[in-house]
């Protein structure tokens, strides 16, 4: 029986369904059955028995109630759903119909109901809902007594009665019924076969599976019973929300507000329904309203839901909206789908929701969750670079054995000609010389070769051989034998001897695949003879009669060559990737450990324990004021934050640092941020302040890993007259493109702007092209770009020739001429609309820069910049420097010791507050003895003394030296004075003459041979009177070549004395690595070589793994350009 019932609902419910289960089978009764069916009933009462009862639509069509003061469809609240029955689950419904997808018009819980359903709405008063309500009790008293009367009856049935053969029997007693009694019609949707009917069976029931059944249908019938309590309960509760609504709405309507929710206390992750009264609004007029939202300060879930009118007094709308559980605040507006908003005044509504996240922990929630988007991101685009690394692999594969195929056809065709041209020469004999038995013969076949000794040049040899071989030589020297004598008498005969087993075969093996044999006659073996008869230089060929058919060779050879192709290519690339890889790998590792030496740079100072520092962690910063302005204060205060102190959450409160276990050290205890890529601090002897320490103005800052924020990339503009290495005189040009280089590896965003000199080497310039032009200074300026080294950079050409020189250094208006390149290039950055963060100009021929930023162009487009200037040598244009010294935000020059040595100079010394000393680098992909080319063997630290072994032999030839195991020492410099440039001419003559084989003086700049010295010298002597910084010995030590300096500028900051300066080396975190001595005198340097040479005698084990521990140390730019952020940085504080 299938029996459907309309629940009736209470304003703005939705129709529900109540489905109790069916035990049993019982099809819906026809009339003309019914007689049978009361027949049943009186003979066979039954209990127990439970219907399904299921509310669908088809019901009100078959059994409408007639209901007063009915609302037309679809007139209740669309954005409220009734509380749900005790023990069904609400949750996965409430986030369904929340509508958390942004976009959404109407949330699915105040949709209209489905239009091929009927609902029964109601409008009215508290007695019309009690009125449905009792209806509905008798309703469901009714079908619960029918279905206890049919159960009772099958009840007993099955207890009683076992069907068989169509008749009932009692157990135990016989007993019948009319066929017709127990006729019933069934429906499939009852589990029936053949529509449900049972016709002429017997029914037989098991007594034990009738008491189951029974007590089944007993539990069923509680449940049931269970479930119409808990729905007469939820209705009493949308009883009193009702009433609850109606209180609020008329409370605020009375005291003007246009706005409520319910429940009034908004909890997370839970249903509130949003009331709206349109005719406060200025949404009056307005047909359709919609809320849009989102919560956490609009962060988080955004929405926009349509509202419905509801029942209630008044012009009151609403819709319901999930507070998810992550909301501390909900932020929504009113608008007509349109144009048209309330925003509350352009003040946005919002409501505080209580149980859920705080601000803090919800950023950290977000941290989390764009770090795990992040990881997602990372994910999918290696995967999308390994995809397209395969995809590339592929075509280059495919490119490179259509390559190979075209390259073996190409020599197919070429041998092909060429064997054909001999083919037309070759014969079975020749003029009395020579001639082959058979005549007819194939590969692997025996033939005997005759030769006639006195028909050419071997007339006198006493012994005779054949060297031979096939196709022209195809497969080099193939055929070798000794001949012997024949008993012809009409000649010299000689023929080959070849044995086989006791018996003498005077036979040659034809080579399989041979079309043509080649051979010459020699007075002895390979690598023996010494007389040989070659045809006159033509060799002997003779051909094949019955060889290999010719297109199956043809074929066959142009598959071999491809082969051959594929497996040299193969073997080439794989050695290239092998080595390109070893090379990213060196390059890797030895970043990481000057990461960790910057890192220790400063622990007598300052560390953090881990050392590492990551995102989301936990660190202890240890601090040692002894070393410090600190020194002596009864209390040290950490002051910190993150981010270059750009983090959201501001500075940290001032921490008072506790005593550590480790001396005079002190520590606090910090937790790092998911979204810092820095941490900054400072110290200080009171929480207030007081004195400071702060790193002379720079602050300490330490790099984090692992976090979901990236530092922001600066903008660093060069202007420079100098750049490696298309307008390299010194080593300024080094500095400007190593520099450059090292800092936009950084990820940062590098522009350099140089003088287009009509001396450029612009075969180093990617890309150059004509970009623009301008007028200044009463000359148009035509704006050259192109790559240089990887690096944007744009040439100006003043077209006063001013740059058409030949040269860029040496004219007589130096000064003016780059003058008019400084204002110039800043007129550019202006007119471009660039906006730098940092302006870098070098020496003073570029200086100008800083003083006509600041006077003309700081406050005209270019205020966001700041300007570093960098002396590399304090030796030339000192008024320049000075000013630019006074005019700069940050100065630098190239080393610790030279900044030290020059703070006195009076350009210098009022400025020292701004003055640092950053130590150059050297490019490690020019000066690179792995990937060198000048030099015979590559190496690396693990071969060097191979490597190094090879370069020297190769030197020692290359300038005309003796060949022996001594040591090599290579004086590199140039003359400060080139007044003195004879006076070197002269010591290089009397050096060649007194000592040719051992000592040599090379007075010019080679760069193959720059890079020979360097891999093969033992020693590299740096005598200098003075040094800024000095590269010289810095390169030295990336080849393994021992540095032996005088103790001036750089070259104290570089080489550590292996006998004096082990503990200023450890201070670096490095190791000793050289020679070094103080005089400028011949005693000074004596004193340094003869400890060296000393070294390489006696202890050449020790003096080999010095080579091997130099080589491992980074001088490159790694460290100088975290330096020059760190001074970036701090000039634009």
């Amino acid at each position: 029986m299938e029996v459907a019932l309309q629940v009736q609902s209470p304003l703005s419910c939705s129709r529900r369904e109540i489905k109790p289960l069916l035990v049993g089978v019982f099809p819906l009764v026809r009339s003309g059955q019914l007689s049978t069916l009361n027949s049943l009933r009186k003979e066979f009462p039954s209990s127990g028995v439970s219907f399904r009862i299921t509310a669908t639509a088809d019901f009100s069509k078959r059994r409408q109630r007639k209901m007063s003061n009915a609302r037309p469809r679809g007139s209740s609240p669309k954005g409220f759903t009734p509380k749900a029955p005790v023990g069904t689950s609400t949750q996965k419904r409430d986030l369904e119909n929340n509508g958390d997808k942004e976009g959404s018009i109407t949330p699915k819980s105040s949709e209209s109901t489905e239009a091929n359903k009927q609902t029964l709405e109601i409008q009215g008063d508290e007695e019309q809902a009690i009125e449905h309500s009792e209806e509905k009790k008798v309703d469901e008293e009714k079908i619960v007594e029918e279905v206890s009367l049919m159960s009772k009856m099958v009840a007993v049935a099955k207890s009683n009665q076992v069907v068989e053969n169509g008749s009932i029997s009692r157990v135990g007693k016989d007993a019948t019924l009319p066929e017709d009694k127990i006729a019933l019609e069934g429906s499939q949707n009852y589990g029936l076969k053949n529509d449900g009917i049972v016709k002429e069976k017997s029914i037989s029931i098991d007594e034990r599976k009738t008491e189951d059944d029974s007590l089944q249908i007993k539990l069923k019938l509680e449940m049931n019973e269970k479930l119409r309590k808990q729905e007469i309960d939820r209705l009493a509760e949308e009883k009193i929300r009702k009433q609850e609504i109606e209180i609020l709405a008329e409370e605020n309507f009375s005291k003007g507000n246009k706005l409520f929710v319910y429940p009034q206390m908004v909890k997370a992750d839970e249903d509130i329904e949003v009331f709206l009264n349109r005719s406060l609004s200025t949404l009056g007029d307005e047909p359709d309203i919609l809320i849009m939202g989102a919560f956490n300060d609009w962060s988080w879930k955004s929405f926009t839901f349509r509202l419905s009118k509801t029942h209630l007094e008044g012009d009151w709308w609403s819709c319901q909206v999930h507070v998810p559980k992550e909301a501390y605040k909900m932020d929504f507006v009113f608008f007509n789908g349109q144009d048209v908003y309330d925003n509350n005044d352009t003040k946005d509504f919002y409501i505080l929701v209580e149980g859920g996240m705080d601000a803090s922990a919800f950023y950290d929630f977000l941290l989390e969750e764009k770090h795990r988007e992040l990881e997602k991101l990372a994910k999918e685009q290696a995967e999308k670079e390994r995809l397209a690394e395969e995809q590339r692999r592929r075509e280059a594969e495919k490119a490179a054995s259509e390559a190979d195929r075209a390259q073996a056809r190409a020599e197919i065709e070429k041998r092909r000609g060429t064997l054909q041209e001999l083919m037309k020469k070759a014969a079975s004999s020749f003029n009395n010389v020579w001639h082959v038995e058979p005549s007819e013969f194939k590969g692997k076949d025996l033939i005997k070769l005759y030769y006639n000794k006195s028909s050419g040049p071997l007339a006198q040899a006493n012994d005779l051989w054949i060297h031979g071989g096939h196709n022209n030589w195809k497969d080099g020297l193939s055929i070798v034998e000794r001949l012997v004598s024949s008993d012809r008498k009409d000649g010299d005969w000689w023929y080959a001897n070849e044995s086989f087993g006791s018996t003498m075969y005077f036979a040659v093996v034809v080579p399989d695949r041979a079309f043509i044999l080649d051979w010459v006659f020699a007075n002895g073996p390979p690598q023996s003879a010494t007389v040989y008869d070659n045809n006159h230089r033509q060799d002997f060929h003779s051909s094949v009669p019955n060889g290999i058919p010719e297109e199956l060779y043809w074929v066959e050879e142009e598959h071999q060559i491809y082969r051959k192709l594929q497996e040299e290519r193969r073997l080439r690339e794989e050695a290239i990737r092998a080595k390109a890889e070893k090379t990213a790998r060196i390059k890797a590792e030895t970043k990481e450990r000057t990461l960790k030496r910057f890192l220790l740079s400063q622990k007598h100072i300052v560390y953090t324990e881990p050392l590492d520092v990551q995102a989301g962690s936990t660190v202890t910063v240890f601090y040692n004021p002894t070393n410090t302005t600190l020194n002596g204060k009864p209390e040290v205060w950490f002051r910190g934050s993150f981010n270059r102190w750009t983090h959201r959450k501001g500075p940290l409160p001032p921490q008072k640092m506790l005593p550590a276990n480790n001396g005079p050290h002190v520590k606090a205890t910090v937790k790092v941020p998911l979204d810092a890529y820095m941490m900054d601090f400072v110290f200080s002897e009171k929480e207030d302040g007081g004195m400071f320490d702060n790193r002379e103005g720079i602050d300490y800052h330490i790099p984090v890993s692992g976090g979901i924020a990236k530092e922001p990339p600066m903008h660093i503009v060069h202007i420079s007259v100098e750049m490696a290495p298309i307008a390299k005189v010194g080593g300024l040009g080094d500095v400007v493109t190593s520099l450059s280089r090292a800092v936009q590896d950084l990820n940062h965003s590098v522009d350099i702007i140089l003088p287009k000199y009509d001396c450029l080497k612009v075969n180093h310039v990617k890309d150059l092209h004509y970009q623009r032009s301008y007028s200044w200074g009463g000359t148009e300026i035509k704006v050259w770009f192109g790559k240089v080294e990887g690096l944007s950079v744009y040439f100006l050409e003043p077209q006063n020739g001013m740059f058409w020189a030949g040269c860029i250094y040496g004219c007589k208006n130096d000064g003016e001429r780059f003058g008019l390149f400084c204002h110039a290039a800043l007129e550019f950055l202006q007119q471009s609309g660039f906006h730098p963060d940092i302006i870098h100009c070098h020496d003073w021929s570029s200086s100008p820069v800083a003083w006509l930023f600041k006077d003309h162009y700081m406050h005209y487009g270019l205020s966001k910049s700041r300007v570093v200037f960098t002396i590399h040598n304090l030796e030339f244009g000192a008024n320049n420097i000075g000013k630019a010294m006074a005019y700069s935000d940050k100065a630098t020059t190239v080393s610790p010791t030279y900044s030290r040595e020059i703070s006195g100079n009076p350009l210098v010394a009022s400025h020292l507050h701004k003055f640092h000393g950053i130590l150059n680098g050297i490019d490690p992909d020019i000066w690179d003895p792995y990937n060198d080319t000048y030099i015979p063997v590559p190496y690396t630290s693990d071969n060097v003394v191979e490597g190094k072994r090879a370069a020297k032999d190769a030197l020692q030839q290359r300038l005309g030296l003796k060949k022996a195991d001594l040591p090599l020492v290579v004086l590199l410099g140039s003359a400060p004075d080139p007044r003195i440039q004879n006076d070197f001419v002269n010591l290089a003559n009397h050096l060649h003459s007194s000592h040719s084989d051992r000592a040599r003086l090379c007075l010019t700049y080679d760069e193959p041979l720059s890079h020979l010295i360097y891999a093969g010298a033992d020693f590299i002597l740096v005598p200098s009177i003075f040094e800024p910084c000095g590269l010289t010995q810095l390169t030295a030590m990336r080849y393994g070549s021992i540095a032996v300096v005088r103790k001036t500028g750089g070259l104290v900051d570089t080489v550590f004395d292996v006998d004096h300066d082990k503990e200023k080396a450890k201070a670096q975190g490095l190791e000793p690595n050289g020679f070094n001595f103080d005089g400028a005198d011949p005693a000074g340097v004596d004193y340094a070589l003869n400890r060296a040479i000393s070294a390489w005698y006696d202890g050449r084990e020790w003096f080999n793994s010095l080579c091997k521990k130099v080589m491992e140390q980074d001088w490159s730019w790694n460290k100088p350009a975290l330096d020059y952020l760190e001074l970036y940085h701090s000039a634009r504080k």
